[in-house]
């Protein structure tokens, strides 16, 4: 299974939220991430691993969607 780093983490929008670890849906197997936003007390959430660790495009610059920052 994937891993992820825990730790800090910062949105390309520029929230921050902490990674807790990785883990898989019950039904489909995906493996996802599970983290916090530090902004507000929303509650622990969950993001397939994949679109986490991805990149997109913002202004003609690929960048990671989320890039560790502590």
């Amino acid at each position: 299974m994937p891993s992820i780093n825990p730790g800090r983490y910062r949105h390309y929008k520029g929230g921050e939220y902490e990674v807790l670890s990785t883990a898989r849906h019950s039904e489909t197997l995906e493996v996802v991430v599970v983290y916090r936003p530090l902004y507000n007390d929303s509650g622990w959430w969950v993001r397939p691993h994949d679109m986490f660790t991805g990149t997109l495009v913002v202004d003609g610059v690929e960048r990671p969607r989320f890039e560790r920052i502590g």
